[in-house]
């Protein structure tokens, strides 16, 4: 700061005496300004002049949690962060840190996040379409195998990282449209590999969102993620403590966080990501010369996570801890590089800041890597110009097009283009796709003898045109052997109205019993026909229905007494209301189903008789903790109980009169209550495949051939105790059911019992 020097000769007579008279106070007031000038300068200068400080943090999962413990402690001392540099989990945390969020808040979402669903591609089920929601009775099978061009595929990863990207992108929303690292509140680098050279990427700039994604997609856990045409991967294969990149940003000093897992044992591999942590230990000899390269005035902080692992989300409120107490443990030398309270209020001051509000949108692009049109995504996305982003109704959007499940990933992005401000919303196709294989399976066994299979295969064409039609095709092998073709075809954008199309041959067994419950015959009835529909989806909760069926076929006896075999001819029209809104289509927790259907059977139509039935059901759920009750009532009748044998409705076995075998009883009409209890028994730990529940049903209800004969007095009164699983395969359960006419038995039954 300068001070001018005024020269007093030129002053005189009147001015000079006004002068002189002033120059005790200005005098004072220099004693006040100069203190305060030289403070400011001292401020400036120690900011400027100081060494500069880089913090490093190191690649390692969830063990990578630790480095928010480890910045709360920098900032309680007063520590400036001029560069910060980090390796998978540690480079998120550190472009979250850059973005200007603080330890408490970064502490914040990780520890209410939830880690099991944020790593789970599936849609919501209440995102999926009601297409999709159907499948859950077809398809059993998790896993699905993709055709591209001819070939079998499979996903790249166990984790394509769906809801995970949109995480990250509310997280770093405000820093979306900086494109260079180095204009963060803090300047930032994020360390990759490239899969196609192996070598290490340093990214210094573009989707702050995208850059940390990529540098912790470890190899076969998480999709690669594909920036200026490379394929980048997890960067702790090549630099899991990167230094070097601090060093080379500027840093003089650098504070190091090594969280790298050491080997696990046997027992503690425990999921994919443990195996990927364990692989990882086997790649980061990096991670030694790194550490090689620190002088006296750098500091190693290497938080005591015991058997926390790379896996072990469910414990990231413990790494925290785990870092914070590592760190106060090194107070003393980290101390060296603390600031004043005001030296340290400046810096932060000098620091670019970025408002954390919605930013207004000018234009709105579409990047479609697939057959459908365009309009299938941007009809569901609700955003228009000229208003503020509105990100959670933009996520739930996402979640729309998503759940057509045709993409592999539906992601966006802020962008700044001449000024204004554009979100860009990219679909990118399945690479396994646009063909499916799936399976699916049902079995029921009383354990002594009386038993049932049925295995489906299915492959279905999508995208077969600009409104996403499908063309899908059947085999069901085992003792209802089957084959069909379908069309289903949308006539709009929005899914919402459709016509469908199917050519079904199929075999059925008409079993019969007598008044003791003992299986006298059993009918195998072959037909094959034709069903034609169309019809309204309601959002992706309800469907209805207008359709005609057709077929022709005989019954002929399989076992029993000697009957002459006899034609079936079907023809009716039907009327259909389907709603679903389970959570879960096998152990729902939360939601209903209900179904109202009208068929009409006429000789017009190509029915061997004229009848009319109804059907109806409806089932609600509700949970606490982790107890379920579904409480399930259905009903079906045909009007002057005059349906033919191949109309009859049929009732028994688990959940549908426990105890009986199935299909035990068959009518004209049937009724049937229930209420089943489950408590999850398994932990939700990360990435667990089976979850387990213990439960038990009360159920009554009967089937009758005349409707004069329906009553409460005879009723069928029956329970269940069971064990059942969500496994890969579908759901399973095994269990003892007993009724209140002395029949019982114990079972084991594979496939979808809560469906309609």
């Amino acid at each position: 700061m300068k001070i001018r020097r005024y020269k007093t000769k030129y002053l005189t007579g009147y001015r000079a005496g006004i002068a002189y008279s002033l120059l005790p106070v200005f005098l004072m007031s220099l004693l006040f300004v100069l203190p305060v000038a030289a403070a400011e300068n001292s401020d400036t200068a120690s900011d400027a002049e100081r060494p500069k400080i880089g913090v490093v943090l190191g690649g390692g999962g969830a063990r990578g949690a630790a480095h928010v413990g480890v910045l709360k402690i920098l900032e309680d001392l007063h520590i400036p962060v001029d560069y910060i540099v980090g390796t998978s989990m540690g480079a998120i945390v550190a472009g979250l840190a850059a973005t200007g969020m603080s330890s408490e808040e970064i502490r914040q979402a990780m520890i209410t996040m939830d880690w099991n669903d944020v790593f789970d591609d599936e849609p919501p089920r209440a995102d999926r379409s009601f297409r999709r929601k159907r499948d859950d009775d077809l398809y059993t099978f998790d896993a699905a195998l993709g055709v591209h061009e001819g070939e079998i595929k499979a996903p790249l990863a166990a984790i394509r990282g769906q809801k995970f990207n949109l995480v990250l992108n509310r997280l770093t929303l405000p820093v979306s449209t900086v494109r260079d690292f180095d204009e963060l509140t803090i300047p930032f680098r994020a360390v990759t590999t490239d899969l196609e050279t192996g070598g290490e990427v340093v990214l210094d700039g573009g989707s702050l969102a995208s850059s940390v994604r990529a540098s912790m997609a470890v190899p076969a856990v998480f999709d690669p993620v594909e920036i200026d045409g490379r394929m980048l991967a997890d960067g702790g294969m090549v630099n899991n403590v990167p230094v070097d990149v601090a060093r080379a940003m500027g840093a003089d000093i650098v504070i190091v966080v090594n969280v790298s897992s050491p080997l696990l044992t046997r027992d503690n591999i425990e999921n994919s990501l443990d195996i990927s942590g364990q692989l990882a230990g086997f790649l980061t000899l990096n991670v030694q010369q790194q550490l090689d390269t620190l002088g006296d005035s750098d500091v190693l902080i290497t938080p005591q996570l015991g058997d926390i692992g790379s896996g072990s989300f469910d414990r990231v409120a413990d790494a925290i801890t785990a870092g914070e107490t590592a760190a106060q443990g090194l107070r003393e030398s980290l101390s060296r590089y603390s600031l004043s309270l005001a030296q340290y209020a400046t810096h932060l001051e000098q620091r670019p800041q970025f408002r954390k509000q919605a930013p207004m949108i000018d234009f709105i692009r579409i990047i479609n890597h697939s057959a459908v049109g365009d309009d299938i995504i941007a009809d569901r996305i609700s955003a228009q110009p000229g208003q503020p982003l509105d990100v959670k109704q933009l996520e739930a959007d996402i979640g729309r097009v998503y759940g057509l499940e045709i993409f592999k990933t539906v992601n966006y992005e802020i962008v700044e283009e001449d000024g204004k401000n554009g979100l860009v919303i990219t679909a990118q196709e399945k690479n396994w796709g646009p063909g499916y294989i799936q399976g699916g399976i049902t079995a029921a066994n009383d354990l002594e003898g009386v038993s049932s299979f049925r295995l489906g295969l299915v492959y279905t064409q999508t995208e077969i045109n600009d409104l996403n039609g499908e063309w899908r095709t059947g085999l069901q092998l085992g003792d209802e052997p089957g084959i069909f073709t379908e069309l289903y075809q949308p006539l709009d954008t929005l899914s919402r109205y459709f016509v469908s199309g199917k050519l079904i041959i199929a075999s059925s067994n008409i079993n019969e019993f007598d008044s003791d419950g003992n299986n006298i015959s059993t009918n195998r009835m072959k037909a094959g026909g034709i069903e034609l529909g169309v019809g309204r989806e309601f959002g992706t909760w309800g469907e209805g229905r207008l359709g005609y069926r057709r077929a022709t076929g005989e019954v002929e006896v399989k076992t029993g007494p000697p009957q002459p075999d006899y034609d079936v001819d079907i023809g009716e029209v039907y009327l259909r209301l389907l709603a679903d809104k389970f959570d879960h289509p096998y152990f729902p927790r939360e939601g209903y189903v209900s179904k109202v259907e009208y068929r009409t059977a006429r000789e017009s139509y190509g029915a061997s008789s004229d009848y009319d039935q109804w059907l109806f059901g409806y089932s609600q759920a509700i949970s606490w903790d982790k107890n379920t009750v579904v409480g399930t009532i259905t009903g079906a009748t045909t009007e002057d109980d005059n349906a033919p044998i191949e109309g009859l409705f049929e009732l028994g076995g688990f959940l549908l009169i426990s105890g009986l075998e199935e299909d035990q009883l068959s009518g004209q009409h049937t009724g049937l209550a229930r209420l089943v209890y489950y408590r999850q028994l398994s932990d939700d730990g990360f990435l667990r495949i089976f979850k387990t529940y213990l439960g038990a049903s009360l159920e009554t209800g009967n089937a009758w051939q005349d409707a004069d004969d329906i009553s409460f007095d005879n009723m069928i009164s029956a329970g269940s105790l069971f064990l059942g699983s969500d496994t890969p395969v579908g759901p399973l359960y095994i269990g003892y059911g007993v009724t209140d006419t002395d029949e019982k038995s114990a079972f084991l039954y594979l496939g979808p019992r809560f469906s309609f």
